[in-house]
């Protein structure tokens, strides 16, 4: 009678202990799928130092350490996808980007666009050719309307108020060729077919190096604007929830020294204890 009674009772201790194992194994296969779908695109493009490959083929830079950083302290993965300035606005518009590093708030960008910490401060600068120093006395942006002057406007790329108020009247406008890159302009300007362009003055610098310009293409003291540049997320892709948590991240880079040590990496510069960018 015992032997009778212990077969149903070792099944049925059996069959306990397999679904607990089940239940056990799928919490770890939803724990796992969840931890897998977090994994959020970031804009890249060869703009350094925000962003560029290193020799192994890595993609680095101030920007790319700051987001892949930030978001592994909110247990995301970070996918880098490479493309050009205008063409990831729009991406970040219909959700298929998730973030956009070094972009300045804009209202009209608010639509599609929740706006981070600031992340730097580096300011628009116009850089000449060498050779139009002599034809054009300028000391404002304002100066080369109606002068004849050709200046290169990246698509897309924001300049500030005052560029945007001059670009509204036709006499400016019929100056500005647009250009998808900013490598692009700098062979445009040293082949006659640009008088200038305006950048960002770090990133100017290094390209005008790392192209031998340096020399032929040289920076006004007329800066364009100085707004900082925060990380735009896709609001149709990310919630406000993931702003805020992206922000204290930030955050606790900034507190524990991590933010300081990625930005003094790149920029040659110490970086502010207060404020991004540059003491």
């Amino acid at each position: 009678m015992l032997g009778f009674l212990s077969v149903p009772a070792c099944w049925c201790v059996s069959r306990v202990l397999r679904e607990l194992l089940a239940v056990s194994l799928l919490g770890l296969a939803c724990l796992g799928s969840a931890n897998a779908q977090c994994v959020k695109t970031v804009r890249w493009y060869d703009d350094a130092p925000y962003s560029f490959k290193s020799p192994d083929g890595k993609v680095i830079g101030l920007y790319a350490d700051i987001a892949r950083v930030a978001l592994k302290g909110m247990n995301c993965d970070v996918r880098f996808v490479e493309m050009p300035w205008a063409r990831a606005l729009h991406e970040l518009q219909q959700g298929r980007l998730d973030i956009l590093p070094g972009t300045l708030h804009k209202p009209d960008r608010e639509k599609f666009a929740y706006f981070t910490l600031p992340i730097n401060r580096s300011p628009n600068v116009l850089f000449v050719a060498k050779r139009a120093l002599d034809n054009y006395k300028l000391k404002d942006l304002a100066d080369i309307v109606g002068t004849g002057f050709r200046l290169g406007a990246q698509i897309g790329v924001a300049y500030g108020p005052g560029y945007d108020a001059l670009a509204k009247t036709q006499v400016f406008s019929e100056q500005i060729t647009t250009v998808t890159s900013r490598r692009g302009a700098w062979k445009m300007i040293d082949q006659g077919r640009l008088d200038g362009l305006i950048a960002d003055e770090v990133t100017a610098l290094v390209e005008l190096q790392q192209m031998g310009l340096s020399n032929r293409v040289v920076k006004t003291d007329i800066v364009v604007s100085v707004g900082p540049a925060m990380f735009a997320l896709s609001r149709a892709s990310l919630s406000q929830e993931f702003l805020a948590e992206f922000n204290r991240s930030l955050n606790a880079m900034k507190a524990d020294g991590r933010y300081k040590k990625i930005f003094e990496s790149y920029v040659p510069c110490l970086a502010s204890a207060t404020n991004p960018g540059c003491r």
